[in-house]
This record gives structure tokens, sequence and C-alpha cells, in this order.
């Protein structure tokens, strides 16, 4: 083998050896953020009354369901109820305070994520690393 081949192959072998490593870390630095991730759960029970439970754990494909049981475990944490699964699920319950059904004047629970209304189910919203996920106990859809 020539010095000038042997020279080559040394590059070569060098970048290949400098590429791995620089993947290696973006995985590792990608792993640790995903590691503490966090997302904050309120909610506002139309009373007055607000809870806020901070630093719930995130990983991707979390729901806002995954938010509420992590919330469950938390001391202090909250208790709830929900019919229907997936697409469906419906929540019926925070604690003690439980939708008041149909009407104008009905209060029921109301979900947001950050500033936007939720359009869908609670069992199938992705939420993100950072979100907010908001539930208010109200009268008008959307407000």
């Amino acid at each position: 083998m020539t010095a000038s081949r042997c020279h080559r192959l040394t590059r070569r072998a060098a970048a290949i050896l400098l590429a791995a490593i620089l993947l290696a870390i973006a995985a590792a630095s990608d792993q640790a953020h995903a590691q503490t991730a966090t997302v904050r759960l309120v909610v506002d029970y139309g009373d007055g009354v607000i809870k806020t439970i901070t630093g719930l754990p995130w990983a991707k494909g979390s729901t806002v369901l995954d938010v509420m049981n992590a919330a469950k475990e938390r001391p202090h944490g909250i208790t709830f109820s929900y019919s229907g699964s997936g697409a469906s699920a419906l929540l019926t319950r925070i604690d003690d305070v439980a939708n008041e059904g149909g009407g104008g004047a009905k209060k029921n629970w109301q979900l947001w994520v950050n500033t936007s209304y939720a359009e869908r189910s609670f069992g199938v919203y992705e939420v993100q690393p950072l979100d907010v996920v908001f539930w208010r106990f109200t009268t008008q859809a959307g407000k």
C-alpha cells in the first residue's frame, strides 16, 4: 500500500469516526431533552380555585390523558373520571367536580392546550414539551 493511499484511508477513517461521534452526541442530547421535557396541568374549578401541577413528564406521543394520569400520582394531585376511550374519551369529573350535562346554564369540563381550545378528545390529543394543559369548568364551549 502506498503512503498516499494509506494517508487517504486514515483521513476517511477519521472522518467516519468524527461523524459517528457527532451522531452519538446528538442522540444523547435528544434523549436528555426528552427526559427533562415536562408539561404543566392547570385546573380551573370555576369557583375561584385553580390547581397547578408542574413538572409532569413528557414523552413522544404523550396525550392529555397521559398527563392526567401522571398528575394522579403526585402528592396533592388530582382524581378524575371519564367514559369511553381513545377518540371518544370524555372527561366526566375532576376531583369532586362533575359535569352538569347539557343546557345553557350547565357547567362542564372543557380543555385547552396552551391557548387553543381542544377540538378533539383528551384521549388522543398529543402534547408537546412545555405545553400547558388547561381544564376549565365553565358553561360556554371554547370560552
